[in-house]
């Protein structure tokens, strides 16, 4: 068990972020098991498109089991990043915190794919990068919107929740292996472990790829962080529901559709990319949903959040 201790501070500073970096490397381990049933249809078709593609050096640095070495995706510094700025912290890592790292997840003897590490480690980490962004632009860039939209929404009903509940309410769902109590997180681990989080808080990074599974940054001088399953993966490739006939008929296709989607709360540019629906049109359709008392409108931070109010959820029922 890893057990990371809180104070009064730790948990002021507990926040979220968004990470592309963290994101690909989970979907590296996915699929390279090949196992995730909720990921078949993304792993089906990503294995074709990088077939021709070398991944000797991105699997062995995202094995099935065992350490993965944690300057791969130095934890995100701001809520929302952009891949090209991950990479550059990557490439920034110092030499000996690369080389600690390896010897962490691999004792004395590298797998073949990363002995340029211990020959040229200032190469190697530019040649990762090179491989991890051309990666990106097969894998994960054409369905980025849609991970991205998702990722977002799940945020921002965490934060609802830690409003409304206290930090135990955030962790009561995160995942079957993570317990809170009395300022102990507790995340059940094959190894034991305790550590306080020394006024650095806690920082929680969503994941799709990452299911169903959680993962922990512990290692000094890292950021903690607790990489867990989004809200929703399990539904990541389906298409949207369809909503019924008799609301179709009542208020159109683009109109029941936005409804039928807000059983969750969403932001308009969610629904934009979700049901492929222009901005401007979204939020006409919202205007209207609102005025006739099936939606709510409720502000968070920056992103006003719709949601089906009691009202909607009858109609849609």
């Amino acid at each position: 068990m890893l057990v990371m201790e809180f104070s009064t501070s730790d948990l002021a500073r507990l926040r979220f972020a968004i990470s592309p970096l963290l994101e690909l490397w989970m979907s590296i381990g996915a699929l390279q098991c090949g196992s995730a049933p909720i990921h078949q249809p993304w792993i089906i078709e990503t294995r074709e498109k990088v077939r021709d593609l070398d991944l000797g050096m991105l699997y062995a640095l995202r094995p099935p089991r065992g350490i993965t070495p944690d300057f791969i995706h130095p934890p995100p510094t701001s809520p929302l990043m952009e891949l090209d700025d991950e990479l550059e912290r990557m490439l920034a890592t110092p030499q000996e915190r690369v080389s600690t790292d390896l010897e962490l997840s691999y004792g004395s003897s590298l797998p073949p794919a990363l002995k340029a590490f211990d020959s040229n480690p200032r190469e190697a980490l530019v040649a990762l990068a090179e491989t991890v962004r051309v990666y990106w632009a097969q894998a994960i860039a054409p369905h980025w919107d849609r991970i991205f939209s998702l990722l977002e929404s799940d945020v921002l009903q965490r934060a609802r929740q830690q409003a409304a509940g206290g930090v135990c309410t955030l962790f009561d769902d995160i995942h079957t292996t993570v317990r809170f109590s009395e300022q102990r997180l507790e995340i059940d681990k094959p190894w034991d472990c305790s550590r306080t989080l020394d006024g650095q808080g806690l920082l929680l990074v969503p994941s799709v790829f990452i299911w169903p599974h959680v993962a922990v940054i512990e290692e000094k001088p890292w950021q903690p962080t607790l990489i867990y399953p989004a809200h929703g993966a399990a539904l990541l490739w389906e298409p949207p529901p369809s909503p019924s006939e008799a609301l179709v008929a009542l208020m159109g296709p683009r109109r029941a559709a936005v409804l039928e989607v807000l059983d969750v709360p969403r932001s308009t540019a969610e629904l934009s990319r979700l049901l492929e629906i222009p901005a401007g049109s979204v939020s006409q359709h919202l205007t209207v949903l609102r005025n006739a008392g099936l939606v709510t409108r409720r502000r968070m931070g920056q992103v006003v959040l719709y949601r089906r109010s009691r009202k909607g959820d009858q109609l849609e029922s």
